[in-house]
């Protein structure tokens, strides 16, 4: 007979909850900290854009992270007369549905907002998809800003594929940002504004209890 967790899952998998079966599996394994890191001692606030998978969940999880001062959903990797949802969703812009978030290197750095990126807020073994959603707007993507970004984002996921912490090759990539465009008002803090609705409860929810779970110590307002 198979083990409670195994059964859960499997019942997950035939109602299609797929990301939460990640987000399960994930949990299987605890990532290192980044032995490359920036350096924080003369920065105040830097910029990083990240994407991995619908930016409703990610914009929540960095939202609740120590050291942000902003989370905003958007579009990165194309043009701005098609960073619109409806063209966007069709997966033929080049945009990814992506988080700018803006942080204070002091309070959290580049490094630690990276391990929680690839613990919590996605799988990075999936190849333009997460959980349900499919199409190249959903893969995952680091749009760094400096060449000291480019420098620890490379540097970890050589880290993470080297120590072999995830079963299959981790496929997030990593490119300049060249623009970031901010998605409709509608999306911004979807999940804090609808945590019942359905796609939230099953695919965005258990991030958070994941990230409180996880990283308490990188949580406003300290340890929940």
């Amino acid at each position: 007979m198979a083990k409670p967790m195994v059964r859960f899952t499997r019942v997950l998998r035939r109602a299609g909850l797929t990301s939460l079966v990640a987000c399960l599996a994930l949990g299987a394994a605890t990532l290192p900290g980044p032995v490359i890191d920036e350096n924080r001692s003369e920065k105040k606030q830097e910029t990083v854009v990240l994407a991995g998978g619908c930016f409703w969940g990610v914009e929540a999880v960095f939202d609740a992270v120590k050291g942000v001062s902003s989370a905003v959903s958007g579009y990165a990797g194309g043009s701005k007369n098609t960073a619109h949802y409806e063209i966007v969703s069709t997966g033929t812009t080049g945009h990814a549905e992506s988080v700018q978030v803006t942080f204070d290197p002091s309070q959290v750095s580049l490094g630690q907002l990276l391990k929680i990126y690839f613990s919590v807020v996605h799988d990075p073994t999936e190849l333009n998809r997460q959980g349900p959603d499919t199409g190249t707007q959903y893969r995952s993507e680091i749009f760094y800003t400096s060449d000291e970004q480019k420098r620890v984002a490379e540097a970890y996921i050589e880290q993470l594929s080297k120590a072999k912490v995830f079963r299959t090759p981790i496929v997030t990539k990593v490119a300049p940002l060249q623009a970031f465009y901010a998605a409709e008002d509608y999306h911004q803090h979807f999940v804090a504004k609808n945590p019942h609705q359905g796609y939230v409860a099953y695919n965005d929810i258990p991030k958070l209890a994941k990230l409180r779970e996880e990283f308490p110590e990188f949580l406003k307002g300290g340890k929940q």
